[in-house]
C-alpha cells in the first residue's frame, strides 16, 4: 500500500481502519467522556501522546549518559513546587 511507504508523522497522514480490544469499562469511560461518536477519535490522540511520550525517553537516555540519573530528592522537590506543595516559604508568581 502507497500510504504505508510514505513518512507521515503521528496524527497526519490518511485515516485506516484497524480493530481495537478495549474492556468494558475502558470503553464506557471513554463514550462518557467523549460520547460515541468520538470514541474512534479517543485512542488516536491518547496514542500520539503515548508516542510523544516514548520519544522523550531518547534524550533522556542521552542527558543521563552524559550527567547520570537525576537526584531523586531534587526531583522530589521539583514535583512538590509544580503541584503548589511546599514549606509556605515561596512566594506566589
Amino acid at each position: 500500500m502507497a500510504d504505508e511507504d510514505t513518512d507521515f508523522p503521528p496524527g497526519d497522514g490518511p485515516s485506516s481502519g484497524v480493530s481495537v480490544t478495549l474492556t468494558a469499562k475502558t470503553l464506557r469511560a471513554i463514550r462518557e467522556r467523549v460520547g460515541r461518536r468520538g470514541v474512534s477519535a479517543y485512542p488516536e490522540r491518547a496514542a500520539q501522546r503515548q508516542i510523544e511520550r516514548d520519544q522523550l525517553d531518547e534524550p533522556i537516555a542521552a542527558f543521563e549518559e552524559v550527567h547520570g540519573p537525576a537526584d531523586p530528592e531534587a526531583v522530589a522537590a521539583k514535583r512538590a513546587r509544580l503541584a503548589g506543595e511546599g514549606s509556605g516559604t515561596e512566594t506566589a508568581a
